[in-house]
């Protein structure tokens, strides 16, 4: 299926930008389960001073804003073809380390809840359909809702919470295979909608690795593994690692940010 993405960041400044520099996970990569057909990055008020790879070996783009500018507007689009493998990215590892991917973070650390969840894998005779049957409890325990979450929002506090969207959901999943000693990842990406082609936001998902089939994802909000109609961005330990758009800003003043977001064939 070749999918065909328009994904636009814009930023509004009431007051003159002193200093901001954003970090960008927008270049998906060529794997398995996607090929890059052509991809282009356009930033207006500010100009990218680098583009490397990371830890992860996501590519990255580092973008300053061009210096009293009002508006920075970040533009990513292209044309990917993908491959519906049943979510299993398989055994493909970089630099970091499998046991890196079991270490908790900030967003991910477990409570008593989340262990309880966590329970059913330890020792199943099926991981797999341990991992689908914990993933469908999640969404069970969390479902999808917008507006009751914000980035910062631990794992912990979206399960107590008992609402959150695909970022929560992630991290409950991550946690809770964490918890079981099964690496376990944090996907951003694109869904292709059924129902619609304009979207508020990128989407994410989980992976967890399995011996016998390497990294397996998991897309508790939707209740399926990622499958033709998915594009991979960036993964690592958590949302922070992999988000679309991370930055920051000196000065004073506030900001205004539009997301506009095109997924269709």
């Amino acid at each position: 299926m070749d999918l065909h993405i328009s994904h636009k960041t814009s930023y509004a400044y009431d007051q003159p930008v002193s200093y901001a520099l954003q970090r960008l996970h927008l270049r998906p990569q060529s794997n398995a389960m996607q090929t890059v057909l052509d991809w282009n990055i356009t930033v207006d008020g500010g100009v990218v001073e680098l583009t490397c790879n990371d830890h992860h070996g996501n590519i990255i783009d580092l973008v300053n804003t061009f210096r009293g500018a009002s508006e920075l507007v970040v533009t990513a689009e292209g044309t990917v073809r993908t491959n519906d493998c049943a979510g299993v990215f398989g055994k493909v590892y970089g630099s970091a380390p499998l046991w890196h991917f079991v270490q908790g973070t900030a967003l991910t650390q477990p409570n008593k809840d989340i262990r309880a969840l966590a329970k059913p894998l330890k020792g199943a005779s099926d991981p797999l359909g341990a991992l689908h049957a914990m993933s469908a409890s999640i969404l069970s325990a969390v479902p999808y809702a917008t507006g009751q979450t914000y980035t910062e929002t631990t794992a912990e506090q979206a399960l107590a919470g008992g609402a959150g969207v695909c970022q929560d959901h992630a991290h409950i999943m991550i946690s809770a295979a964490r918890v079981a000693g099964m690496p376990a990842r944090y996907v951003s990406g694109y869904l292709m909608l059924d129902d619609r082609i304009d979207q508020d936001a990128s989407h994410a998902w989980a992976e967890v690795h399995l011996p016998s089939l390497g990294w397996v994802g998991f897309d508790v909000s939707n209740g399926i593994s990622p499958d033709e109609r998915y594009v991979r961005l960036a993964i690592g330990t958590e949302a922070r690692d992999a988000a679309p758009i991370q930055g920051l800003r000196m000065g004073p003043g506030d900001e205004s940010l539009i997301v506009t977001l095109q997924v269709q064939q």
